[in-house]
């Protein structure tokens, strides 16, 4: 289902709906949920949970001031809001929550919480059906039974202009995953013969200092005749001189950075402080970090991983903003899952509170998927906070995901792919139009102080050293990692890309069908992020300490979130708000190298690496890496669907001052 929603209108009453006043919210009923699929109604006894998100007293006012305080030549540019300022002008008033408020309970439910931006109910699925204009009914989906609403709800005239949507009424919800892999082999990959010869190849674990630094001797030929170790992890000191932050000076002070991940490691601030001195930085001064979590409300740990799946999702995130802009203050706000409804609590809390100008969320998932797709509510709802963080002056920083086009034929091969992919499309939430989609590239350093040599996008094949040592399978090799991104089907291209994006991505959608309206094209913007020119990260979390690579677009949105907080300090503290404005503005100018796929560019055989991990547990483990390689992605001259206006420089920093 394409759902084509840009903003907080209300959809239009449907034809089906009882009477002409009331209002129907599409997509609340889920395709998943088919008349052959119907086992009937719940029982009506059955308790369930729902939340109803309120829209607002001027919901295209919200969207309006969001766009014009964010937008250069507008009078209303940088003129930000309170928090306190935004709930009085934009949110809900108090006869609107009285009024849907009576309408729950007069159904028979009971109101359990109520925040600026929803309530939540709860009581038996007779009286959700009464409220809702809908049954609840039970669904035979994949060996499982599930409930969903038997059709659309529905939502009486007396609060239809002040409900924004309705969540919670299916049992499926969407969830999240961090978008970062460690580098180290894990135990499937461990999986196999070592092979018999090494075929000249190292068998002790080898890498280069810099790209390029130490020659393959006497092994197999790869894609070129020679062939190079793949580039060691790299340390912040590194990554800051590539990217300008050394030369300019800047370091994040006076600039708060929020991160969102879900539940907490239970070491962090140890762990990162370790981390910076082990690597001639400074730890954390006293109270320059902060956490906001609660282990009594964590929930959905089985299908999420828990805390020990997302610790190092947290400390790939603290360590690289702390890396980048070492006195930026950092808060860490941890979600009580990674489903959508908990994730919204944490980033509302930022914008609720306003705990920070930036915030970098390294996690997301697909818009389409053999569960259904995202729905309407969750987009309003998501959009409804941007937009106030928007107003607020600040801005949104998500990864574009490390599965290229997300198709199903990248997930069959790719590390960190949804296998519920039911499409090539651009993922969520970094596809909305008010958030900076950070894409990934390969950066591959002059020296080994940091020193930038080159960019390519970030695309890997991988191939596997052959049991006798003379060769590499498959060769080429299969679709391993890539940065995410894409022309949107769901969203229709924002202001800011018009006079950029060339129209050849904006109306072609990624099923190759031809789009008559301009469309959302993503990624904004990119920074390091490939597996095979990794990030070093520091982690215990009960487990003795440890360093470690890690790659993904999970990289690069902590990285470019510290990189707008080195920003905000050269505007003397002013915050930047919404980036993609700015971005654009700046586009095709010496603000960004303009990353373009090297080989392709240059006609020639892909760059290519041999990763070599040494012996574990009996077996030598090696690669043979392909880069720039990134699915139906192309890292092309000017603006491109691989690593957006590019990625940022000295000059990026310089022209904010």
């Amino acid at each position: 289902m394409a759902l084509a929603v840009t903003g907080l209108t209300a959809a239009a009453p449907s034809s089906a709906a009882p009477r002409p006043s009331a209002r129907v919210l599409p997509g609340s009923h889920p395709a998943w949920a088919a008349p052959s699929a119907d086992r009937g109604a719940l029982p009506d006894a059955t308790r369930l949970t729902a939340r109803v998100y309120l829209a607002g007293q001027d919901p295209a006012g919200l969207a309006a001031y969001a766009k014009a305080v964010s937008t250069q030549g507008s009078p209303e540019f940088g003129a930000f809001l309170t928090a306190a300022q935004v709930r009085q002008r934009f949110g809900a008033t108090p006869q609107q929550v009285a009024a849907v408020r009576a309408w729950l309970t007069g159904a028979g439910l009971t109101v359990t919480a109520t925040t600026p931006h929803y309530l939540e109910v709860t009581g038996p699925a007779a009286a959700h059906a009464r409220a809702f204009g809908t049954g609840i009914h039970r669904y035979a989906v994949g060996g499982r039974t599930e409930h969903a609403p038997a059709g659309n709800v529905v939502l009486p005239a007396s609060v239809s202009s002040a409900v924004l949507g309705v969540f919670g009424l299916s049992s499926v919800t969407a969830t999240s995953r961090p978008q970062s892999v460690p580098i180290r082999p894990g135990a499937a990959d461990r999986a196999g013969t070592a092979p018999a010869s090494a075929g000249g190849i190292s068998t002790t674990a080898t890498c280069s200092d810099y790209w390029g630094q130490r020659k393959v001797t006497g092994g197999p030929v790869g894609y070129t005749a020679v062939t190079t170790y793949d580039q060691c992890a790299m340390a912040p000191s590194q990554l800051r001189k590539a990217y300008g932050i050394t030369a300019s000076g800047l370091t994040g002070k006076g600039a708060r950075v929020a991160i969102i991940d879900a539940y907490a490691s239970s070491t962090m601030l140890a762990d990162a402080d370790r981390f910076a001195t082990a690597h001639g930085d400074k730890p954390f001064a006293a109270g320059q970090y902060t956490e906001l979590v609660d282990p009594t409300r964590w929930n959905s740990q089985d299908s999420c991983g828990g805390p020990a799946g997302w610790a190092g999702e947290e400390a790939l995130d603290v360590e690289m903003v702390h890396g980048l802009s070492p006195d930026a203050n950092v808060v860490y706000v941890g979600a009580d899952s990674c489903q959508d409804a908990d994730l919204l609590d944490a980033l509302s809390d930022v914008v609720d509170n306003h705990l920070a100008d930036v915030v970098s969320n390294s996690w997301g998932g697909l818009m389409h998927a053999t569960f259904g797709d995202i729905s309407p509510t969750e987009i309003a709802a998501y959009e409804q906070v941007f937009q106030q963080g928007a107003i607020e002056g600040i801005g949104f920083d998500f990864s574009a995901g490390d599965c290229g086009d997300s198709s199903p034929a990248a997930a069959a091969t790719g590390v960190n792919c949804d296998p519920n992919t039911t499409r090539a499309q651009a993922d969520w939430p970094d596809s909305d139009p008010w958030v900076t989609s950070v894409g990934g590239t390969a950066l591959g350093l002059a020296d080994r102080s940091g020193s930038y040599g080159f960019e390519t996008d970030m695309g890997n094949l991988r191939s596997t050293l052959l049991p006798d040592g003379s060769g590499w399978s498959p060769l080429p090799g299969a679709f391993y990692f890539g940065g995410g991104g894409g022309t949107s089907e769901d969203f229709a291209q924002p202001w800011y890309q018009a006079q950029v994006v060339p129209g050849r991505l904006a109306h072609t959608l990624m099923t190759g069908a031809h789009s008559d309206t301009a469309q959302r094209v993503t990624p904004d913007v990119a920074m390091n992020g490939d597996l095979y020119t990794s990030v070093l990260v520091g982690l215990s979390d009960g487990n003795p300490y440890a360093e470690g690579g890690y790659g993904g677009t999970s990289v690069a949105a902590p990285e470019f979130s510290a990189v707008q907080a080195d920003a905000v300090q050269a505007r003397h503290g002013k915050p930047i708000g919404f980036a993609n404005p700015a971005l654009y503005l700046r586009a095709g100018t010496k603000a960004f190298t303009d990353v373009v796929d090297r080989a392709a560019a240059r006609d020639q055989a892909p760059l290519n690496a041999v990763a070599d991990f040494g012996v574990i547990a009996g077996s030598l483990r090696v690669r043979l890496v392909a880069f720039g390689e990134d699915t139906s992605l192309n890292a092309t001259k000017g603006y491109d669907d691989a690593t957006g206006v590019g990625s940022p420089t000295l000059a990026y920093l310089n022209s904010f001052r």
